[in-house]
């Protein structure tokens, strides 16, 4: 791989890859010539985005599995090495965050949920997956986490006590798995996803305001980020959280 479009003969498997983030780091991917796994819960919205990466060149496999769902990524990452052979960039992009009425109102199962989405299923594909880089060829494992993570709030509480796990996981695993295979993190602040059109108007303008930018990042913004700690431009950096949050404060 070099600088930031180097990924020709490359193997990408992207969580979450079927909307928002996750969908721009794919197709991103796949536009600097990587083949693409498309993970995500819906199988038809993963081949929609397949579809995708072919048009831009690349091979790409969609598989539907719940990322929170322990044994289901023994069979993605199956699935993942016996139609490619090899997996060179893992990207742990899928999450959620569930509106809650009250913290009294946060049920177990809701905590559990999120926990395991945000935390259990990143640490264990990293696992899987980064134990056979590690045996190979090396490999880059990036880590979506949030800018909740380092300024949590009231109304996310759990999700943001899962990605600052998710956060000390990128560091342990860094170590773990150096020196052949790279850990770190993007830490993003406000997207303008699809999971931002069920915000109120008056949460979406709170959060633009408490970036320094005063707006709310674009999908295709944090393309850039994501390249460059997947890709061999950032060589020299693992275990890294990289902010990508418009200056949030």
């Amino acid at each position: 791989m070099g600088g930031l479009a180097g990924f020709t003969g490359k193997v990408a498997l992207v969580t979450g890859g079927s909307r928002g983030l996750g969908r721009e780091i794919a197709l991103a991917l796949a536009a600097a010539g990587a083949d693409v796994i498309v993970a995500s819960r819906n199988m038809d919205a993963c081949r929609v985005v397949a579809d995708e990466v072919k048009t831009l060149g690349g091979s790409a496999l969609p598989y539907a599995c719940h990322v929170g769902r322990w044994n289901d990524l023994d069979g993605l990452v199956e699935a993942s090495y016996d139609r490619f052979g090899r997996v060179d960039v893992l990207v742990n992009n899928a999450g959620k965050s569930p509106p809650y009425p009250s913290l009294t109102g946060v049920t177990e199962a809701m905590y559990d949920s999120v926990v395991g989405l945000n935390l259990k299923g990143p640490f264990r594909l990293s696992v899987l997956v980064g134990t056979r880089m590690f045996e190979g060829a090396g490999g880059t494992i990036v880590n979506i986490s949030s800018v909740a993570s380092l300024r949590p709030r009231p109304d996310v509480v759990p999700y943001a006590a899962a990605k600052a796990g998710l956060n000390a996981t990128t560091i342990a695993l860094a170590h773990a798995f150096a020196p052949k295979v790279r850990v770190n993190a993007i830490v993003p602040g406000g997207f303008r996803t699809d999971i931002s059109k069920h915000w109120t108007p008056e949460f979406a303008a709170d959060l633009a305001g408490q970036a320094a930018l005063g707006r709310l990042g674009e999908p295709r913004e944090i393309v850039g980020a994501a390249l460059f700690l997947a890709g061999e431009a950032s060589s020299f950096t693992t275990g890294a959280l990289l902010t990508v949050d418009g200056g949030t404060a």
